[in-house]
């Protein structure tokens, strides 16, 4: 596949779908139900499949970081509190961009050091999201690691570091609780664009669609005055996550002025956001969650501007609290925005 990350208009070839013996192990090892855990040292004995990959990324990053030269370290690893001209280089998030310019699966990086990359990328994923993560990657980039980039921030194996994997579509970070207060480690990006890069009403084969759906599932079953408080003419702009300063100057429709059944939805809705991530994190943007208040202290919003297709599925929306942003953009296609903290007083974004 020749792919320009850049352009929405990659060119398909024979090539594009060759098969390494790597990739039919790891497809084959994926396919086998039941396949215990093997876990780190399995993975870094030589072990393969998607069942390996569900080792904790943080042990991972040490050993990576262990491995490599002090000419590979001076190009992808970083102080703590490096700056550039943005503040802190290990909390910037954008929809299309590498924070090094070596790439994964180049010749940098030797090849255990490629797989341990692997290894970390997806252990930010449950497993059940893996296919779906390697279709995104596919769509969007040409595959996994083709325009991919990371960086390392501290020591790995202290209580001060970070792993930060970039690329079109995708910013994610692994940290161990380094980043006090911050779910995900700071603020995370995920995005699709599943076939071109204006979609088409549904958005047919784009894997995190699924979210809006629940998501107008909710505004279906609010009554007149809620969808009033819900529907707003126009989204800010996307890049905007940052926490509000008084929750007053948040938007749409309280979680708390629902009823039991909606606030049922609302969770669904949750449920359904946090699900392709890595249950560590799951749990920890709940406890942020609830050391805010709850759902009842978000609100949720439908933009009426980027309707696609004027069906009245809402492909713009945002779910904000205090110190909650989960800001999705689906026309042209899925951006989707993530900030959530326990404290709304931390405020460390660089977009």
């Amino acid at each position: 596949m020749q792919f320009n990350p850049r352009s929405s208009s990659p060119e398909f070839t024979p090539d594009s779908f060759s098969i390494t013996r790597r990739h039919f192990v790891r497809t084959m090892g994926a396919a086998i139900a039941g396949t215990p855990f093997l876990g780190v040292d399995g993975l870094l004995a030589g072990q393969t499949g998607e069942a390996a990959k569900t080792a904790a990324p943080e042990p991972l990053v040490k050993q990576l970081y262990e491995s490599m030269t002090p000419a590979q370290k001076s190009k992808v690893c970083f102080d703590w509190d490096h700056k550039d001209k943005n503040g802190l280089l290990r909390q910037h998030v954008r929809a299309n961009w590498n924070i090094t310019e070596p790439i994964v699966n180049s010749d940098f990086f030797t090849k255990d050091q490629q797989e341990k990359i692997e290894a970390i990328f997806f252990g930010h994923f449950d497993p059940s999201w893996h296919k779906k993560i390697r279709k995104q990657l596919m769509d969007d980039q040409g595959g996994y690691g083709k325009d991919q980039s990371i960086a390392i921030f501290g020591t790995p194996g202290t209580d001060q570091f970070q792993f930060v994997m970039t690329g079109r579509h995708t910013t994610v970070r692994s940290d161990g609780d380094s980043a006090e207060h911050l779910a995900f480690g700071g603020p995370i990006f995920y995005g699709h664009a599943a076939d071109e890069f204006d979609e088409s009403a549904g958005h047919p084969g784009n894997v995190f669609w699924e979210q809006a759906v629940k998501a107008n599932h909710v505004y279906k079953i609010l009554d007149g005055n809620q969808r009033k408080a819900a529907l707003i003419p126009k989204a800010p702009p996307e890049t905007k996550i940052q926490f509000k300063k008084s929750p007053d100057q948040i938007t749409g429709l309280q979680i708390s002025d629902m009823t039991k059944d909606q606030k049922q939805e609302m969770q669904s809705v949750l449920n359904l956001l946090i699900e392709p991530f890595r249950a560590s994190d799951q749990k920890e943007v709940r406890k942020c969650i609830e050391a805010q208040g709850g759902l009842d202290k978000c609100r949720i919003s439908f933009y009426q501007a980027g309707d696609i297709g004027n069906d009245g599925v809402w492909d713009n929306w945002r779910l904000e609290g205090p110190a909650f942003v989960w800001h999705y953009r689906g026309a042209p296609h899925v951006h989707v925005w993530v900030n959530i903290s326990d404290d709304p007083h931390t405020q460390i974004i660089a977009t």
